[in-house]
């Protein structure tokens, strides 16, 4: 069974960025997400575009378990442009492999988002890779998520804040209170920014309970309250 990356998928991954390079575009894109890793300045659809034909081909598909995760590593480790962790992500999410998005899989969404350390790459791990699993394994992933909120990593306590983001009537309730409340009085603005979004976004399905909750939480900063609140107006 094969262990090591696919040669061919990396190479071919590689290749088609090289050949969509837009350096112009680049450079803004540089300074927008104020990265120190450049890009080659694909839009979002057409890095979707250029990604989608190799994800499909049978010739470069993963034959086991092992290759893909390999090949996500191997994508994400050697990356010199932000667009080739983008493709180890689009990987990862392709619909073929979701099956091998479980618990078995935790600690390599833990590894990226620890090495990529900002929003881009860590919400896109964390409100699909991460929230399917927890969705799909709610006692185990509950406590890992727990763990996490905990961790010496913001990022890594991001993502267990937003993890639930887009689980609508499926979100665990007490989860989600249990990996905010001991990020409350963090300062950072991507941790009280993450608070307001997971709660404004579960406030779409239950606005009593997004009420109760910020009203229940004086000491919720400013920039959270106020993302919790956006689509339901100030508490009476």
């Amino acid at each position: 069974m094969t262990s090591g990356p696919h040669p061919d998928l990396v190479s071919e991954v590689r290749a088609a960025l090289v050949a969509e390079a837009d350096p112009d575009r680049a450079a803004g894109q540089q300074r927008y997400m104020k990265s120190s890793m450049p890009y080659f300045g694909l839009t979002s659809p057409r890095l979707k575009a250029v990604l989608a034909p190799l994800l499909r081909d049978p010739g470069l598909a993963m034959v086991s378990r092992a290759q893909w995760e390999a090949t996500i590593r191997a994508l994400w480790d050697d990356a010199t442009h932000r667009e080739q962790w983008y493709a180890a992500i689009a990987l990862a999410r392709h619909r073929p492999y979701r099956p091998r998005v479980d618990s078995d899989a935790m600690s390599l969404w833990e590894r990226l988002i620890r090495a990529g350390a900002w929003w881009d790459v860590v919400d896109d791990i964390a409100t699909h890779l991460v929230r399917d699993t927890v969705l799909a394994h709610p006692t185990v992933e509950g406590l890992r998520m727990r763990d996490w909120a905990a961790s010496d990593s913001l990022w890594v306590r991001r993502a267990a804040i937003i993890c639930q983001v887009g689980a609508r009537d499926r979100l665990d309730q007490e989860l989600l209170s249990d990996v905010i409340e001991p990020n409350i009085e963090d300062p950072d603005f991507f941790s009280r920014k993450a608070i307001g979004w997971a709660l404004r976004d579960h406030a779409r399905v239950a606005p009593e309970w997004v009420r109760a909750f910020v009203a229940a939480h004086p000491d919720l900063s400013g920039l959270s309250r106020r993302e919790a609140l956006k689509h339901l107006g100030p508490l009476s």
